[in-house]
């Protein structure tokens, strides 16, 4: 809800302002009605007294002389010079207006006349308007002053999202959001059907709580949703308020901290009073972690404000006061750093982990997003759901979008298969660099490099897939190779490690093979290798040297280690070492193996790469088996290389796509990621283990 109050009010006086002036020009031209009144001197007003030519006069003090007003018995000719408006330069006039001195004499001579003339002679007594002309003149520049510091400090402690006022610092920022505003439910949240299992009681607890409190249970006071980055957890526990229709506090870790001392204490006071207040009720905390951080790990200063907000926190969770009716609901993704007073039972007595879905949730996470994309025939998702083990909930509906935006680009009624393609590539690789100058010896090293990925991923290929090969260049790499795994992994034995060892040293294996020299594309190959292999070793307890023991890894990680110190000694850390490069040379040394003997494939394979520049799983089998695939001649572009304007780049784009679309809609001719100046295809897959895709640098 936005706080329009300080906009209000400044356009308030803005408008106010606009119309004083308007009045007052219209009052300078038109309202002293000068057009009826004639200015007289005070000898034309003694005068025109003794010729009986005035009916009645009015005397009034004010501003140390006496003004006069009178009417005339017969109307009088008046010009410019004597007062009336410019706009008409002579009128007959009944009225006038005249001064004189404040003598005696003056007033005594004006008498007799109007005495002996029989002239009307009213007294008035003087207006008191300069006593309050002055006050309002001297209040004005205070007020001007009140109302501008009022609009300064109404937008430094309100802001956006904020209280609006200068003494809301102390305030909770979290606002109850009505409960027919939240139209998420449980149908919304897909690929989490036991995580939704576990927060249904919550849900009838606050709908019926007379159901568990006569059979003496105690619902949990607060609920801990842990999990990676995009899996739903805030979905979750909007989906939790909305069955329950409950008001909702959602504020996130950060918005208790400021910069004054004790106001993350006040916030949360003020926060679960609110709640209390309209309970039963949902507190949501997201990123809970930014402010429940373990005790005592902080050298002062900013750390002990943020100690002070998690002590509140606590006394409030579970107190001398209890929080009847009023269920924590909170998010993180580092449950390992919270302090233990707070996931203790009676506080966040249920913790439940929202992890990566697995492929039937992946697919149910694709038909909820799906719902409002018009999808052509082609487009198949549970394919999809299989081809994307690790993905979460976020990085599914993303994929979608980005496949909805091309197709828009693509001026498509549909969103097909193509555009999902190619948005999975752009997602996770960028655009593809079709124009990138590479010299022929370096396309040759690149693709011989992929092909050794591939060629070790086919003959090793008992748990995962090789999925696709590129050389066309995508972001900060010029090539790589996928391999997935055939099915969703939770456990990973020694033997798939090894296998994914051997086929990240394909590549460096090819180089050797042959050219006999090593480049520097190998370089990603060899981060991932050597982290899996230490893994191995200091986690999985898959060397016989050091033993089944966990040397590294969350469980023995404390916040001592993380200052630099090890848990063990030098002669353990060169024994670690040791073990890592043992494991890396027999990858290297079986991946070169079985290059030796494949030594055809291989070459063709590479050959294949540099005709067609990306290889799909089927292209990669055939050549595997029988050595032919379809092929399509490269199209050289000797094009002058310029800069383009949006215009010329729009209109390039839209060549690439429809490129593209042809050649997908004609996979006779040409298979859809046979393609050397449009869209290759190529996709990243994560997976909760340790990571088995080739993603090589060149």
């Amino acid at each position: 809800m936005k706080n329009n109050k300080g906009g209000f009010f400044r356009n308030s006086i803005f408008y106010v302002f606009i119309f004083l002036v308007v009045v007052g020009m219209f009052y300078g031209l038109f309202g002293n009605d000068k057009s009826t009144t004639k200015t007289l001197t005070s000898s034309e007003f003694i005068k025109a007294l003794n010729d009986k030519e005035i009916k009645s006069i009015t005397v009034q003090p004010g501003n140390s002389i006496y003004n006069i007003t009178g009417t005339y018995k017969k109307a009088q000719t008046a010009s410019k010079d004597s007062g009336i408006s410019f706009l008409q330069p002579t009128q007959k006039v009944t009225k006038f207006t005249s001064t004189l001195l404040p003598n005696d004499a003056s007033l005594k001579e004006v008498t007799q006349a109007a005495s002996k003339t029989k002239t009307e002679l009213v007294t008035k007594q003087a207006e008191n308007s300069g006593f309050w002309l002055n006050l309002l003149v001297s209040l004005i520049p205070v007020l001007l002053i009140v109302a501008v510091f009022y609009v300064m400090m109404n937008q430094a402690g309100g802001g956006k999202g904020g209280q609006g006022g200068m003494m809301s610092f102390g305030k909770s920022k979290a606002k109850p959001s009505d409960p027919k505003d939240n139209k998420v439910r449980f149908a919304d949240v897909a690929g989490a059907e036991e995580e939704k299992q576990e927060l249904v009681e919550v849900v009838e607890f606050l709908k019926s709580p007379k159901k568990f409190v006569s059979l003496g249970a105690r619902i949990p006071k607060g609920v801990l949703l842990e999990g990676p980055p995009g899996t739903g957890k805030t979905l979750l526990a909007k989906a939790v308020a909305g069955e329950a229709s409950v008001p909702f506090f959602s504020m996130s870790g950060s918005d208790f901290v400021e910069m004054f001392v004790g106001v993350g204490a006040s916030r949360v006071r003020d926060l679960f009073e609110n709640a209390k207040k309209s309970a039963p009720a949902i507190i949501f905390i997201d990123e809970i972690d930014a402010v429940g951080r373990r005790r005592g790990t902080g050298m002062g200063g900013g750390n002990d404000e943020r100690e002070q907000t998690l002590n509140q926190i606590l006394i409030e969770m579970d107190g001398f006061e209890g929080s009847e009716g009023v269920i924590i609901l909170a998010s993180t993704n580092r449950s390992d750093v919270l302090d233990p007073a707070l996931l203790r039972s009676g506080r966040f007595d249920r913790k439940i982990l929202v992890g990566a879905p697995d492929v039937k949730g992946r697919e149910a996470i694709l038909n909820v997003h799906a719902k409002n994309k018009p999808l052509a025939d082609n487009v198949d998702l549970k394919a999809i759901a299989q081809q994307t083990p690790g993905y979460v909930g976020a990085d599914l509906e993303n994929l979608l979008n980005e496949a909805a935006l091309l197709a828009a680009r693509r001026n498509k009624k549909k969103v097909d298969a193509a555009d999902i393609d190619e948005a999975e590539d752009r997602i996770f690789q960028g655009p593809a660099k079709t124009n990138r100058g590479m010299s022929e010896s370096e396309r040759r090293t690149t693709a011989y490099h992929e092909a050794g990925h591939a060629l070790v991923g086919l003959v090793r290929s008992e748990a995962s897939v090789v999925r696709k090969v590129t050389i066309v260049p995508r972001g900060r790499i010029g090539g790589y190779a996928l391999m997935t795994p055939k099915n969703d992994r939770y456990n990973l034995k020694y033997s798939e490690a090894k296998e994914q060892l051997a086929g990240l040293m394909g590549g460096r294996a090819a180089e050797i093979f042959m050219f006999n020299e090593a480049s520097s594309g190998a370089s990603n190959d060899f981060q991932q290798a050597t982290g899996l292999a230490r893994q191995m070793v200091t986690a999985f307890g898959m060397s016989d040297k050091l033993g089944m023991v966990q040397l590294e890894g969350n469980a023995s990680v404390g916040y001592a280690d993380q200052g630099g110190n090890r848990a063990y000694s030098e002669e353990t850390a060169r024994l670690i070492d040791e073990e890592v490069r043992r494991l890396a040379q027999e990858a290297f040394n079986d991946a070169l193996t079985i290059l030796q003997e494949h030594k055809d494939k291989l070459t063709a394979i590479a050959e294949a790469l540099l005709e067609v520049e990306t290889l799909d799983e089927r292209q990669i089998k055939d050549i595997y088996e029988t050595g032919e695939f379809t092929r399509k001649d490269v199209q050289d572009d000797d094009q002058l290389a310029t800069a383009k304007s949006f215009e010329e780049a729009k209109a390039a784009a839209d060549a690439k796509d429809s490129q593209a679309e042809e050649k997908y809609e004609h996979p006779d001719s040409e298979s859809k990621d046979d393609d050397t100046t449009s869209d290759s295809e190529v996709v990243e897959a994560p997976d909760d283990a340790p990571t088995d895709d080739n993603h090589d640098k060149n």
